[in-house]
């Protein structure tokens, strides 16, 4: 069995799987506890005067700074207008903060923040407070960002982790895995035969067309981010006590990925994506969840890749190519460290 316990901070505790779990529900959940934040969805949804707010924030700490595809700076933008979306809320405005190390080339931070600018706007949000620290050289690694947004809830669904119901199906919106192979491909050095490039996007106009479309068939909507799909799925078992069920050949994963992660020994289910959303839906409404996204840029790959049944209880499985069922755990250990 894994140790889950540890006296110091261990890499892994950030990979998303479960010692990040075991450190969050140890140490913050129960300290902090209180209605919005024991939900533990990617976004808090508080009521302000009567008016539903998603408020979310996150750190990025990606290494290297610029990767195929994307760089650090617009990867906050989208990575925390997904998590305030995630609920069906549509974004409306960021923070953003720098912690810089001394030495950092001024060019390099002005193409990160010129990606933010145009990040931001692509999205239809502005960035608007934010704040800047300096640090020694030696005492950070470049450039941290820090973000966080706030949107508005403007319909009555309570989308969640715990809404899954049994016979529910799991639709995903696009290929899986291409953003955590493109950020080890330029951190060691690595070169493919077709390029690998992040999928890094902000997702509020897809989540806004499957609200649109679904409405309250739409039980759950999450980005894989950390951790990955597999992740995401246990965390989605765990929280509403149902089993899921993937289908491997339906998996949307692009040949190079495939074909990458296979010969570094990973499992695409464990590999993070930054442009991707899950979504549950009621089964008569699965079709229809697949088209609404597929009428979108970002959705053209969408696919049913899984069902939700009963029991076991908490149990994420996957049929595979031969037949046969495999259990889908929540990862250990860290595969890829610091890709967000």
């Amino acid at each position: 069995m894994p140790i889950l316990r540890h006296r110091t901070i261990q890499l892994a505790h950030g990979s998303g799987g479960k010692l990040t779990h075991e450190l969050i529900t140890r140490l913050f959940a129960d300290r902090f506890s209180n209605p919005a934040l024991d939900r533990l969805d990617d976004q808090a949804v508080i009521d302000c005067g009567g008016i539903r707010l998603a408020f979310s924030t996150d750190s990025y700490v990606v290494d290297p700074i610029f990767f195929p595809g994307g760089n650090i700076g617009e990867l906050a933008v989208n990575g925390t207008i997904n998590d305030i979306c995630m609920c069906g809320a549509r974004p409306v405005a960021l923070s953003a903060a720098f912690i810089l190390e001394e030495g950092l080339a001024v060019a390099d931070l002005e193409r990160i923040v010129d990606s933010m600018q145009r990040a931001a706007a692509r999205a239809g949000v502005d960035i608007v407070t934010g704040d800047t620290k300096v640090v020694n050289r030696g005492k950070g690694d470049k450039l941290f960002i820090n973000t966080a947004g706030i949107g508005i809830v403007d319909h009555p669904y309570d989308i969640s982790a715990r809404r899954l119901e049994a016979d529910d199906r799991i639709v995903i919106s696009g290929r899986i895995a291409n953003h955590g192979m493109a950020v080890l491909s330029k951190r060691e050095g690595l070169a493919f035969e077709s390029p690998i490039e992040s999928d890094t996007a902000a997702l509020n106009r897809l989540t806004s067309a499957l609200v649109s479309g679904l409405g309250a068939s739409l039980h759950a909507m999450r980005d894989p981010t950390r951790g990955g799909v597999a992740a995401v799925l246990n965390e989605f078992a765990a929280a509403s006590g149902v089993g899921i069920v993937l289908e491997e050949s339906a998996l949307p994963i692009a040949p190079a990925v495939a074909g990458a992660c296979e010969l570094l020994g990973l499992d695409p289910l464990y590999v993070a994506n930054e442009g991707v959303l899950i979504a549950v839906v009621a089964a008569e409404k699965a079709e229809l969840a697949v088209t609404v996204l597929r009428g979108h840029e970002l959705g053209r790959r969408a696919a049913l890749i899984g069902r939700v049944r009963a029991k076991p209880p908490g149990l994420v499985a996957m049929r595979t190519l031969l037949g046969t069922e495999r259990i889908v755990d929540m990862p250990v250990g860290e595969q890829l460290p610091r890709i967000c």
